[in-house]
């Protein structure tokens, strides 16, 4: 019997609910200790960034719109389907070099998190809402809103880091661009086939693998881009994203690892809308 031509697989980047390949053609090759060819991932260019950015403010207005009840279940769905393809994510993650135990466990964490962020999303208003006293005849309440559509820059091997960011925007109404570097491109392309079963409104999540520093520049200066979250990025390119992102006055938050306050990660990418209501006139 003729030996099998084994298929490698190329992950595809998820821009608007499907699954192109780069604009530009370019893929990446992830090999075995041993020099085995495992899969390939796409490696976003700017102009994929641009679609992103085009089809998020879309399906951002659509997921905001959306209940906070609802929101939180499509979190816990994200969460189910997560469970269902561990082993699947967990075999991904070895080949981005974790050993088999720490793997498991990461991806157990993620699972986790996306459960806890499913939690919050119908209890950060009540905890971060406020009515005002006023020395006039008015009733003056302040509301979080979603700021927009946010960057998530990743560059880091933490996949629990990765899944916690994307359900923190998710959680609080933004839509998620999430930029990911090689060490996590073919876990994070899985990621996106988690998102598409889980009836996300299409465009509201993005998975960009690639070359982190070109793309968190593109997000950077791009005008349609709200907010940028960085996870464990470099302290020079923290600084480039910064000075880059001062012309459209984005908001920013930068994290280095570590445990963090789950309201205070939800609040970081939240306006306070104020409204006054006339009272006895």
């Amino acid at each position: 019997m003729a030996q099998r031509l084994t298929v490698n697989k190329t992950y595809k980047l998820f821009i608007g609910g499907k699954f192109p390949r780069s604009e530009s053609g370019h893929t990446a090759m992830v090999m075995s200790k041993n020099g085995r060819p495992l899969a390939a991932y796409c490696k976003a260019s700017r102009k994929d960034l641009r679609d992103a950015v085009a089809l998020a403010s879309g399906g951002q207005a659509k997921w905001s719109s959306q209940s906070p009840y609802l929101r939180g279940q499509i979190l816990y769905r994200a969460a189910e389907m997560l469970e269902g393809g561990a082993a699947q994510v967990a075999s991904a993650l070895q080949w981005h070099g974790m050993s088999p135990l720490p793997a498991r466990r990461a991806v157990e964490a993620a699972v986790d998190t996306l459960v806890h962020f499913a939690g919050w999303t119908d209890k950060f208003q009540q905890l971060s809402s406020s009515v005002n006293p006023v020395a006039s005849p008015h009733f003056v309440f302040t509301v979080p809103e979603p700021c927009g559509v946010v960057a998530q820059i990743h560059a880091d091997r933490d996949f629990e880091g990765l899944v916690s960011g994307m359900a923190r925007l998710l959680c609080g109404g933004n839509a998620c661009i999430s930029i990911v570097g090689e060490r996590l491109a073919i876990a994070a392309s899985i990621l996106g086939e988690i998102w598409h079963t889980s009836d996300l409104p299409a465009g509201t999540m993005a998975i960009l693998t690639g070359e982190v520093r070109e793309l968190a520049m593109a997000a950077a200066t791009h005008r349609a881009v709200d907010g940028i979250l960085g996870q464990s990025l470099d302290p020079e390119v923290e600084k480039q994203i910064q000075e880059a992102a001062a012309e459209t006055v984005k908001r920013l938050s930068f994290q280095s690892g570590g445990r963090t306050d789950p309201l205070e990660d939800v609040l970081a990418f939240q306006d306070l809308k104020t409204t006054w209501h006339p009272v006895g006139w």
